[in-house]
């Protein structure tokens, strides 16, 4: 939660206290130069000792409570059976209200099983807006992905509360055209990853439900983020201020057919599921589960994964915990914003996002401006994030790159992991980046798989910029910053 300071300022205040910590390093940035370079330019392949604060994802890497922890003590190994599942099977119906649970290692394995049951080539699947890993699986089982966001979706900054919203009227184009029978489902993302962790309004989700219910086609939500899209309907849906945060849960549930999940981030804990009311739809996916995950009282997960998931999924209807993150996010855009950093807004779930294609303006797409951001603040502060543009793209059928919608730098904001000074400090940082921007430049590939190619793809700079940053860098701050 935030709360307000007698001189006005408004901070997010922790509701929790710190009882274990990890250690971490910040490496010299000729260190910093030295693990980028290896690392082929892409954040994700550095090595944990070499980063100081890591803002890659949310995803796995949000902390664990004290019950969360205790709850894997008396975890249920079971291959079949496993009391632990009918714990997490009773949290999805207590707080979804949702009787049909199916376990999957995580959210992407729930995807593929998705697409497996009801994505056909030829088919169109209209969504708010595509996740990497969602396209990717659509894709291959030969389906095409429609992005049918608004019109300000797209516009970084922005005071819209809702850019996560699928626009109706293409959604009933979409329709027309395909025909509901080419059509797998329809699908709403909590919150819009790529375009800043925007959320969708209940108004909106209802609407979409009225105009797919009549065709016969049913309405899936990706939940990873639910509690945090809850908390932003609680914030700017009006008529949902005095609403609890289950509340709103459940009234998303009660609109959608099915939902899935990742465990990693509403519920902080490793692992998936996907749950629905619709004995049809249940039925349809679980043969496939043991094929692909496990049993069905596991489905790829460990049984202390399945405990720790069962208190998280009850523990994320609180209040300070669904705002954990979206307050401390709106709290580092807006030290960014004072900085006149180039920033989405509104501020979203899932991480702060800097707006690549404003920040580093004279690098084309074609080089990768998200990209070749990300590995300048990983040398200017030691700080991990992730490129959230074209390099997540990849390439159409004929070997053509695909540019991004927007080219952003993701920096997550993990919950209840990082403080204010850790905040503070990447803003300076950030601002000192800022000032030189002219110095950073493109980048360009030397190694390229064919699928998700930001995973482990390696690149290079185009021109020495790398090396002329981190001499600047140490001009600036010595040589052991």
């Amino acid at each position: 939660m935030s709360i307000r300071l007698s001189n006005g300022t408004e901070i997010p205040i922790e509701m929790h206290k710190v009882r274990v910590v990890q250690k971490v390093r910040l490496a010299p940035a000729r260190d910093r130069l030295r693990a980028i370079e290896e690392a082929g330019y892409n954040t994700f392949l550095l090595r944990t000792r070499d980063i100081f604060l890591d803002m890659l994802t949310d995803s796995g890497t949000n902390a664990m409570t004290d019950n969360q922890l205790a709850a894997m003590m008396q975890s249920d190994d079971a291959y079949a059976g496993s009391e632990s599942f009918y714990k997490l099977a009773g949290a999805v119906k207590d707080i979804f209200g949702l009787e049909y649970v199916l376990p999957a290692h995580q959210g992407r394995a729930a995807e593929h099983l998705l697409a497996k049951t009801f994505v056909k080539p030829g088919h169109i699947v209209p969504m708010n807006y595509h996740f990497t890993t969602t396209k990717a699986h659509f894709d291959l089982a030969g389906a095409k992905v429609l992005e049918l966001y608004t019109d300000e979706a797209l516009n970084a900054e922005s005071d819209c509360p809702f850019k996560g919203n699928m626009d109706l009227s293409r959604l009933r184009a979409a329709l027309e055209k395909a025909g509901p029978e080419n059509v797998s489902f329809v699908r709403m993302e909590a919150t819009t990853n790529l375009i800043g962790g925007q959320p969708f309004s209940l108004e909106n989700l209802r609407a979409v439900k009225a105009l797919v219910e009549p065709l016969g086609i049913f309405l899936v939500v990706d939940g990873s983020l639910i509690s945090e899209n809850a908390y932003f309907i609680r914030q700017r849906e009006p008529g949902y201020q005095d609403k609890s945060i289950l509340e709103i849960i459940r009234e998303i549930m009660a609109v959608a057919d099915l939902c899935y999940l990742s465990g990693r981030k509403s519920c902080s804990v490793r692992g998936g599921l996907i749950a629905t009311n619709r004995k049809d739809l249940y039925e349809a996916i679980r043969p496939w589960l043991p094929v692909y995950e496990g049993f069905f009282t596991y489905g790829g997960m460990s049984s202390k994964e399945v405990e720790a998931m069962a208190v998280g999924i009850r523990e994320m209807t609180e209040l300070e915990v669904a705002g954990a993150s979206a307050d401390a996010i709106k709290y580092f855009v807006g030290l960014l914003r004072q900085k006149k950093i180039p920033v989405v807004t509104p501020a979203g779930g899932l991480a702060c996002h800097v707006d690549a294609m404003r920040f580093i303006d004279h690098v084309p797409q074609s080089r990768y401006p998200a990209g070749a951001l990300a590995a300048a603040v990983y040398i200017a502060s030691g700080a991990r994030g992730m490129e959230r543009g074209s390099v997540s793209m990849d390439r159409d059928s004929e070997g053509n790159d695909v540019p991004s919608d927007m080219e952003l730098l993701r920096l997550a904001v993990p919950r209840r992991v990082y403080t204010m000074s850790h905040y503070q400090y990447v803003a300076d940082r950030l601002e000192w980046l800022y000032a030189r921007r002219r110095m950073i430049g493109g980048l360009e590939f030397y190694e390229e798989p064919p699928v998700l190619r930001f995973f482990a793809g390696k690149m290079r700079t185009i021109g020495n910029w790398g090396a002329e940053l981190t001499a600047a860098f140490e001009k600036d701050f010595g040589t052991q910053c």
